[in-house]
């Protein structure tokens, strides 16, 4: 008896230094894990190139603003025969070459085009908010795989700690049995014991390498060794500031809100289509004849105006159509107002109960270890069966297990919580990455750079490079 409870004490402390070998030095942190998932993420390239395409909606726009001029060339062949009676004439050709220049400029059109380079510049601002949203949703991604890898590597280690345990517990059993002590039930009870500990391993290891795959898909390499996290980040101090921080930081509501005011001056726009247009043109063309020494060099101003009339309730039309749309945006603000504080203040309570947990689970481990070593005790003195003491082991290795989830629980929870206030950005945790910037290419392409100029070739190498 005593040598069983010698080894089961060994068994123990290797459960204590497997839960500890899990924090060694040169394992990876959760900070560069998410340095990594944001380096990696295909889904952040992709909506930065969504945004860099919201970018040249502006450029398009501006461009309006700006004269057109258009080249235009023509060669035309003539021919004739003639005829008087029966007499024949002859026959006469000429070539005639022509080549033009067409200008145009726009002088009022209602404020329609500016209007619609406002609207351009919102789309901007509003596609930058959801790139925000997309960069959230990446770390916290990594967040979530970074503590399911840690929480189901411990959990396998404390199960194949719990197996060597009942494996001994077995022998034990038919030790006893071999003398007399125990029954074959008792046996047969161990025995069912190991089997079920041999499955839930079984399940531990197939959870793992799952969270190791997600891991790989998400932080984009492999889950090596990995430290547990030291500290959170601040966070809200009560679920009403969480919320008061989740409507003024979100990314959601600031895109909305963008959303908003495109949609206003889309009223605006259609409103602008019952003013005139007015532009200014000119045309110059060169033509000359082959074989000739005629040529001709003519040019022309033009200034036009127009306006509708009548167009079966086209504009009205238009018009109310602007109006709905500003309305319905306006309401799925308000709407993303209360769904965001809903979040905010759940993601609060959550954070809260995952504190309580861990609270929980650290009092257990301490209660349970006190009751192992209490039985061990015990069992020497011959008043605690082998039995006894495998139990409290189990309720022990469990206990320990409840803290391993506990602890992942509560750093999820806290960073779900900075993600519902809008703060898990790169930015905001301080992350030393090549952070990318949005105002970048925007400053590059808003005034609509032509192809040769010096900026429409540094844009052009710039697409080039991206395509690699």
């Amino acid at each position: 008896m005593v040598n069983i409870c010698r080894k089961l004490a060994m068994l123990a402390g290797v459960s204590t230094l497997v839960v500890g070998l899990s924090t060694a030095s040169h394992a990876e942190t959760l900070n560069q894990a998410l340095i990594s998932a944001y380096n990696n993420s295909g889904l952040l390239d992709q909506n930065r190139a969504v945004l860099r395409a919201a970018d040249e909606d502006v450029a398009q726009a501006m461009a309006t603003l700006g004269p057109v001029v258009n080249w235009s060339a023509t060669m035309r062949r003539q021919f004739s025969r003639g005829w008087a009676g029966d007499l024949f004439l002859g026959d006469t050709a000429s070539t005639t070459a022509s080549v033009g220049l067409d200008v145009s400029q726009l002088l009022y059109d209602g404020g329609r085009s500016a209007l619609a380079v406002e609207q351009r510049k919102e789309a901007v601002l509003s596609s930058r908010q959801t790139l925000v949203s997309v960069e959230q949703a990446v770390l916290l991604n990594a967040v979530q795989a970074f503590m399911d890898v840690r929480r189901y590597a411990e959990t396998v280690a404390l199960r194949e700690n719990n197996l060597r345990v009942l494996k001994e517990e077995l022998r034990a059993a038919k030790d006893r049995f071999d003398v007399g002590e125990i029954t074959k039930t008792d046996v047969a009870l161990a025995e069912a014991r190991l089997a079920a500990s041999q499955s839930a391993l079984a399940a531990a290891r197939g959870n793992l390498a799952q969270a190791k795959e997600y891991y790989r898909q998400t932080v984009g390499k492999g889950a090596g060794q990995l430290d547990a996290p030291k500290s959170v980040p601040n966070l809200p101090k009560s679920a009403a500031a969480a919320k008061a921080m989740a409507v003024r930081n979100h990314p959601d509501i600031r895109k909305l809100q963008h959303d908003v005011t495109s949609a206003e001056l889309g009223v605006q726009a259609a409103a602008s289509y019952r003013e005139p247009r007015v532009t200014l043109g000119g045309q110059v063309q060169l033509s000359d004849q082959f074989r000739s020494d005629q040529s001709a060099l003519s040019g022309s101003v033009t200034l036009n105006a127009s306006g509708p009339v009548y167009a079966s309730g086209r504009y009205p039309s238009l018009m109310r159509q602007a109006e709905h749309r500003k309305n319905a945006t306006r309401s799925a603000l308000l709407v993303a107002v209360r769904q965001i504080e809903q979040q905010a203040g759940s993601a609060y309570a959550i954070l809260d109960v995952a504190r309580a947990g861990r609270s929980a689970s650290e009092e257990q481990i301490r209660a349970a270890t006190v009751a192992f070593r209490g039985i061990r005790e015990e069992a020497t003195l011959g008043s605690r069966t082998t039995l006894d003491v495998l139990n409290a082991e189990q309720e022990l290795l469990d206990a320990r297990a409840g803290l391993i989830s506990a602890i992942a629980d509560e750093n999820i929870a806290a960073f779900r919580l900075l993600a519902s206030t809008g703060q898990l950005t790169v930015d905001h945790l301080n992350l030393p990455v090549q952070k990318y910037d949005p105002t970048a290419y925007y400053n590059m392409v808003k005034d609509a750079p032509a192809a040769t100029s010096k900026q429409g070739k540094k844009l052009d190498d710039l697409l080039k490079s991206l395509n690699k």
